[in-house]
């Protein structure tokens, strides 16, 4: 069975039509999946030609039931036309973002695809009476029916970078950094790596907030105060967390290499060194929800958008990993499904020892004697 695999659009007017045309020319993307894409079918034509994407042809269909499982597949999410102008950010592209993100959120919760993946959206002009969030992370959060939290991860190979805080300004972070965040962005990390990732027994680095993490208390005190009591209460959990860690001597000596996650305070404390290491094959996956999405660890890259040069790795990664997520989700619960209970050890009956009878034991000791004899 094929995997539904949903595409926003994203910005019309950056680079998330270029790559996500340029990505799925990958054939084997088609062997494993069927791609949705949610947005414009003009807009896509126009960028397809613009980047002389001519491998494959674009199957228009009226909703997710009508699609060709055997073709790229687009649904238009808009009545109105919007107007490419590369490198140009505008409240056009920002709806046109917004209506393909909202019809593909829709399938998604109904179960009529295994996973979403989303273009780079403009943060600002996406803003509607509908969408009030600092970005996609936030938004599939608010979209999850049982109250789940969600971790934004940025992945590549074996280097997995979470957050406790995501899209805060500087000013806002310190206050936001508690114990009960820490821990539970450790409890989401802890179990997707486990479920996401089928890692079994999870090492996870835990980044300090200051530089120096606080020079014991010199530089800030929140290492102290916060950090290393949720790190506590986190090995009590049976969570295997180290640190607090000093991100620059972390990332600089390559160490982040001994763990299978490391959990940044902040975004460009994790997301510098990650990108700066992954170059362009970063994954932005958000974990810890009922559903799986990923996205290219870019944004809309408005100063390179029309010029051919916008790489597509990133975004066919964010694919693959897309699908991985689902299969290692599926695997893992039907592993765990209705486990066998352990049986419980048989409780031998105490026998009080009987008295030393000596008459009985010279009767034993005769008999013994006799057959010794009738042996001979």
């Amino acid at each position: 069975m094929k995997y539904k695999i949903g595409i926003t659009q994203g910005d019309i007017n950056g680079i998330g039509y270029e790559v996500m045309l340029k990505a799925l020319t990958d054939p084997h993307i088609m062997d494993i999946c069927t791609p949705v894409i949610y947005g414009s079918a003009k807009a896509a034509a126009f960028h397809k030609k613009a980047f002389a994407v001519d491998s494959y042809t674009i199957s228009v269909s009226r909703s997710i039931d009508d699609i060709n499982p055997n073709k790229v597949n687009i649904i238009n999410t808009s009545d109105e036309e919007p107007k490419v102008e590369f490198g140009t950010p505008s409240a056009q592209s920002g709806m046109s973002a917004f209506t393909a993100l909202q019809a593909a959120t829709n399938d998604l919760l109904n179960n009529k695809l295994d996973a979403i993946v989303t273009c780079p959206i403009n943060k600002a002009t996406i803003q509607n009476d509908s969408f009030r969030f600092p970005g996609h992370t936030e938004y599939f959060e608010s979209l999850s029916n049982i109250g789940a939290k969600a971790l934004m991860m940025l992945c590549h190979g074996n280097i997995r970078v979470a957050l406790v805080t995501n899209h805060l300004p500087l000013t806002e972070i310190a206050g936001n950094i508690t114990t009960e965040a820490i821990l539970s962005k450790l409890t989401l990390l802890n179990d997707s790596l486990k479920r996401d990732f089928h890692i079994i027994k999870p090492r996870i680095a835990v980044l300090g907030l200051n530089p120096h993490t606080g020079e014991n208390g010199l530089l800030g005190t929140q290492e102290n105060d916060i950090i290393i009591p949720a790190i506590k209460q986190a090995l009590s959990n049976g969570i295997l967390c180290f640190g607090p860690l000093a991100a620059d001597g972390l990332f600089g000596s390559s160490n982040y290499k001994k763990y299978d996650a490391v959990l940044a305070m902040y975004h460009d404390q994790g997301l510098a060194p990650f990108k700066a290491i992954t170059n362009e094959r970063g994954v932005n996956f958000t974990a810890g929800l009922p559903f799986v999405r990923t996205s290219p660890a870019h944004g809309t890259g408005y100063d390179i958008a029309g010029r051919n040069l916008a790489s597509p790795l990133s975004m066919r990664d964010a694919i693959y990993a897309a699908i991985q997520i689902v299969r290692n989700r599926r695997a893992f619960d039907e592993m765990n499904a209705n486990p066998l209970p352990f049986p419980e050890p048989e409780q031998k009956r105490y026998e009080r020892p009987k008295p030393f009878d000596p008459a009985k034991a010279d009767a034993l000791k005769a008999l013994h004697e006799a057959e010794k004899c009738e042996g001979h």
